[in-house]
């Protein structure tokens, strides 16, 4: 039921001008990029797109800009989060609902509710839309990790229909994966761990790195849900070092440097995140062009 969630999903970045505008012909740059590479879905409004910076006219705008964009080529999932759970629902109620697949939403963040406040947060969101929703928990950024006993409860519910999961702790993946309902999504939230999640029951992954080399990650991870593990491991072998690259000055400076040098749109960011270092766009430049 859920397949067209199965496979490579692009948290996509957004395009800044030197302004600090949004760069829409950067936008549309990028998401043909990524069809054009033969991913599965994309993923809008997520943190690697600097959500947290962009105000509600600016979603609105580059949201729809997107929509159009894609033109019903891909699958479209909406990122919709935050720490005040009424506010969220407000939001997912002026969702489109025929321009999206589904929403993707975080573990509230820097509140720190307990497991059971995590659960009524998502019972809440679950009793409020129409749309499928895949669950994201990522600690490292709300500083509250959601258990798997959590997860796997959730998934009990009607509309949730998956978790992102970017704990850290692929022992805790495997937990949900072996313990999940048949038809419930695991999809990686980690470059790096995404192939060995495939490969132990998961379903893929939302990438950031996926963007800046969308034919070569997707083939990867279609391959590990194929069995053929031992390409699949040379793929993600081969793509180590920019997803290393990726993330070692910070989400989506990294991502974004790439891009630029692949000449798919601008590296700029909004503040308090900055580009990446000299040296570290340097070894960027070497490998993307080896």
């Amino acid at each position: 039921m859920n397949d067209f969630l199965r496979g490579t999903g692009i948290a996509l970045a957004t395009p800044f001008n030197k302004d600090g505008s949004i760069d829409y012909d950067g936008v549309t740059s990028l998401v043909n990029f990524c069809i054009e590479g033969n991913v599965e879905y994309l993923v809008v409004l997520g943190t690697t797109a600097e959500s947290a910076t962009l105000s509600k006219e600016e979603k609105k705008n580059l949201t729809a800009h997107i929509v159009e964009v894609n033109n019903k080529r891909l699958p479209l999932v909406i990122g919709v989060g935050g720490n005040n759970t009424l506010a969220v629902i407000d939001e997912i109620k002026e969702i489109n609902s025929s321009d999206f697949d589904a929403i993707l939403s975080v573990v509230p963040m820097y509140n720190r509710p307990s497991q059971e406040g995590i659960y009524r947060h998502y019972k809440a969101i679950n009793d409020s839309t129409t749309l499928p929703v895949i669950l994201y928990n990522v600690p490292s950024r709300t500083a509250t990790n959601m258990t798997a006993e959590t997860t796997l409860r959730l998934a009990q519910l009607d509309k949730i229909i998956g978790i992102k999961e970017a704990v850290g702790d692929f022992t805790q993946v495997l937990q949900i994966i072996k313990n999940k309902p048949s038809d419930f999504l695991v999809i990686s939230g980690d470059d790096a761990l995404a192939l060995p999640a495939v490969v132990a029951g998961g379903d893929g992954v939302i990438s950031v790195v996926g963007q800046g080399f969308p034919a070569s990650f997707s083939e990867m991870i279609r391959l590990g849900l194929s069995g053929e593990t031992k390409k699949a491991f040379e793929k993600l072998y081969a793509l180590l070092p920019a997803i290393d690259y990726a993330f070692e000055e910070g989400n989506p400076a990294g991502i974004k440097n790439i891009l630029k040098v692949k000449g798919v749109c601008k590296d700029n960011v909004r503040l308090p995140l900055i580009p990446v270092s000299e040296g570290l766009a340097k070894r960027i430049e070497e490998f993307v062009e080896d």
